[in-house]
């Protein structure tokens, strides 16, 4: 019988922003802008390797740099240039319009036009798993207990307190270097995860409110 697709998936829930694994551990994700590295100069080039080299010896965690390329999806687009094409009156914009329509049509046809997003994972492992029968992985046999819905609150209030500090190190580090980050809240993370796993469907469910 083949499993579901839920069954391969390592998420637990998103809660605030927050993806906790089926094994109790925690992640923050940040969308992250680009640097145009060839256009930089020489100088400018080195400062920017320095800068990198600096924060990754700053961190004392692991983080993980993940870009997701996708075919840019131009339809969107198109529709809102036709839109404004019904809707103009001067003729010779109409001509101009429509040949612009025509022509990125017949442009990404031809051309598989990319569009790529870069994250930052930030793990955090809470001390609730670390040690139990022989470290994180022991969480997944040993007996987690029963817990009342405030301490279950207190403590990840206190695990993403953590993480949030982890943040403020890789959003102070990537700043030197010139790359903007932000963290992305429950639905964009749905967003993402939906994607991720439904590579073929473009519609996305709403994110459960957590």
């Amino acid at each position: 019988m083949s499993k579901a697709i839920q069954d391969f998936i390592p998420i637990e829930e998103v809660r605030d922003g927050i993806v906790i694994l089926r094994d109790g551990q925690m992640r923050m994700i940040l969308l992250a802008s680009s640097i145009n590295f060839d256009l930089k100069s020489v100088d400018e080039q080195e400062a920017i390797i320095s800068q990198y080299q600096n924060f990754l010896n700053s961190l004392d965690f692991s983080v993980q740099f993940f870009i997701q390329s996708r075919k840019l999806d131009i339809r969107p687009y198109v529709a809102l240039l036709e839109n404004r094409l019904r809707e103009q009156l001067n003729e010779l914009i109409k001509i101009q319009t429509r040949e612009y329509i025509s022509f990125v049509k017949n442009v990404t046809e031809k051309t598989n036009i990319m569009s790529k997003s870069f994250f930052v994972v930030i793990p955090f492992v809470p001390a609730s798993i670390i040690g139990k029968k022989g470290g994180p992985l022991g969480f997944l046999f040993g007996n987690r207990g029963k817990q009342s819905s405030k301490e279950s609150f207190e403590r990840f209030e206190e695990n993403r307190s953590q993480l949030e500090q982890r943040r403020s190190v890789v959003v102070q580090g990537l700043a030197r270097i010139g790359i903007r980050t932000i963290m992305l809240g429950t639905e964009e993370l749905v967003e993402l995860f939906y994607k991720i796993f439904n590579p073929g469907d473009a519609n996305v469910p709403p994110a459960s409110q957590n």
